[in-house]
């Protein structure tokens, strides 16, 4: 019986047949009329500049290589339809006869799709079983003139295994979606909503905020929207519905910040509900407006004098300088933090006195000083995790020694702390997007560093940041093994771990000189000698002898932490392989405790 149902399943199952093979650079023998594909598939740089992804060939039959202007179809040679379904990868505009894929049947259109207002390629299929035998032409169209007026299609064939779409899986149980990370959702019931595109995207990092025991993380999708998640303990997440969007399409809405106006100098509170206020920039780098919620974030409505501001900056970070009485503004202009003061959040005075030679995306704030009692710095961190340590008196910024790195990884970018947790707990923690992190076919793209304490230390060569994971990790426990002491030779590997996808990995080791321990994290190697790490392409060294580590590994990630904190890396990574160990080179290492601990998915 077993052998008679593999049969009937094979005979079931047969092979695929194409109906596109654009990969020559050419559409062959399929039919023209407009312009709209006239110069044939979009390929290699071109698919990176039009931004197309997700696509299984490596030519994609687009009508947008010369804008959306052109119109025009592109039509198949007539085929059998000889498979139960059609299947295909679309996207581009959605508007249904206009931007869309069309199968034919006597001359009469049986079966359309239109794309989602991405260029995210989405697989789709039609059930063509009523048409077995029949001939058929598949027609792509483009009759649009206006925004998002184009449509690509890839992977176009007849199948009875039809490639279930990745934006119709179960949230949060996709394969590759990260379990203690931060990711956004692909919101499939706005899928044709005209101005909310690019779903499942996020980037930077923006107003990160403490409130009435709610964290709140927002982050831009491109330019057209803020994300919102919050959480109460910063590592169970929820996202709600997008906070803002931009005003009038083509304004945008990029990075910023969030404060509670718990004074209201702003006069937008009302009826004793505190209002939480979001800068932001448009997408003229000139305009600074703000958001602002009454309802703890849950909606927003438009700052009444917008733009309240009109500076050719952008980035605004904004926070309440108590000693002065005074809100503070740090944005981002000609290679300098320029900033500003206000009394009543809406009309700002530039102090004249920029901070020189920075880069985007500012966060600014103060810290104690571990150990002592009294002693706090300001730092200043750009966005790509360059930081400076120094003194600000509300208006002036003075840096003290040089500049250092917060994280030496790859993908370290946009980085913001969460602001007002003086009405918590008082930590600082950090997060950063982690730009650059690519999930194939998955319906969502890039990821959010794990959150990490921020601790400022006095050392002989100046005041450092330390950065670890916090203490709420531990809240994603799963099972755990313990090992050690134990001696590693060279030419002897070590096993960790068999099988799994996270895992919090802490040591406590002692090298030989010139000993290097190489972990091999499903098929990803991370380097550790004495005085530094190798992460990927992500180098850095130590001034201690490193006796401590800690690896925090998941679907997408190895983030790296020595010696408490001392050196940190933060690395995308796609893994090829199956469990986890540990090899010594050039000498020995001895492990005196090891500590696996496989780790539960944020999302509940």
């Amino acid at each position: 019986m077993l052998l008679v149902a593999l049969v009937v399943q094979a005979l079931g199952r047969a092979a695929d047949l194409p109906l596109s093979v654009f990969d020559t650079g050419t559409y062959g023998n399929w039919s023209q009329s407009g312009d709209a594909f006239r110069l044939g598939p979009a390929s290699g740089p071109k698919l990176v500049e039009l931004e197309i992804r997700n696509n299984r060939d490596r030519a994609v039959a687009s009508s947008e290589l010369e804008g959306d202007r052109p119109t025009g179809t592109l039509t198949s040679p007539e085929f059998q339809i000889a498979r139960r379904h059609i299947a295909f990868r679309i996207g581009g505009g959605d508007m249904a006869g206009q931007t869309c894929i069309n199968l034919i049947v006597k001359g009469r259109v049986v079966r359309t799709a239109a794309g989602h207002r991405s260029d995210v390629l989405a697989p789709t299929d039609w059930d063509v079983k009523e048409f077995r035998g029949a001939k058929a032409r598949i027609e792509i169209v483009d009759r649009a003139t206006g925004d998002w007026g184009h449509v690509n299609i890839d992977h176009l064939v007849q199948t009875d295994r039809p490639e279930m779409s990745d934006f119709d899986r179960p949230l949060y149980q996709e394969p590759l979606r990260p379990l203690v990370h931060v990711t956004a959702r692909y919101w499939k019931e706005r899928r044709l909503n005209p101005v909310e595109h690019q779903e499942g995207w996020i980037n930077d990092l923006n107003g990160l905020i403490y409130y009435d025991g709610e964290y709140h993380l927002f982050a831009q999708r491109w330019a057209t929207c803020w994300l919102h998640f919050v959480s109460k303990d910063l590592v169970h997440w929820e996202e709600l519905e997008p906070a803002f969007f931009e005003e009038s399409l083509g304004s945008g809405v990029q990075s910023g910040t969030c404060v509670i106006d718990e004074n209201n100098t702003s006069g937008l509170g009302k009826d004793g509900h505190v209002p939480m206020i979001a800068f932001w920039s448009r997408f003229d780098n000139k305009s600074q407006c703000f958001s602002y919620s009454l309802d703890h974030g849950r909606s927003w409505k438009p700052g009444p004098k917008n733009p309240f501001l009109l500076k050719a900056e952008r980035d605004p970070k904004v926070f309440w300088y108590g000693p002065g009485g005074h809100w503070v503004m740090v944005m981002y202009g000609e290679g300098s933090y320029h900033v500003l003061n206000s009394s009543n959040l809406t009309d700002w005075t530039d102090t004249g006195h920029p901070i020189p030679d920075s880069f985007e995306c500012p966060d600014m704030f103060e810290l104690p000083v571990e150990g002592e009692p009294g002693t706090k710095k300001w730092i200043v961190v750009q966005g790509n995790g360059h930081y400076s340590v120094g003194t600000f008196d509300g208006k002036r910024f003075v840096q003290e020694g040089e500049r250092q790195v917060c994280d030496i990884g790859p993908n370290f970018y946009a980085t913001q702390t969460w602001a007002n947790t003086e009405t918590g707990d008082g930590r600082r923690i950090q997060a950063a997007w982690m730009r650059g992190s690519v999930f194939p076919n998955m319906p969502f793209s890039q990821q959010v560093s794990f959150p990490c304490r921020l601790t400022l230390h006095r050392t002989s060569e100046g005041f450092r940041l330390h950065r670890e994971p916090i203490k709420e990790l531990s809240l994603l426990h799963g099972r755990s093994k313990s090992a050690g002491p134990v001696t590693l030779e060279p030419g002897r590997p070590h096993k960790l771990a068999a099988k799994g996808e996270a895992f919090r990995l802490v040591l406590d080791v002692s090298l030989d000189r010139g000993a290097r321990l190489e972990f091999d994290v499903r098929g990803q190697k991370v380097t550790v000698s004495d005085d530094g790490v190798t992460n990927g392409t992500a180098e850095g060294r130590v001034a201690r002898p490193v006796r401590h580590l800690e690896l925090l590994i998941d679907r997408g990630s190895i983030e790296l932490f020595v010696n408490h904190g001392e050196l940190s890396s933060t690395r995308y990574a796609l893994f090829d392989g199956e469990g986890i160990t540990v090899s010594v080179l050039g000498g020995r290492a001895n492990v005196k405790s090891a500590q696996v601990t496989a780790l539960k998915a944020i999302w509940r």
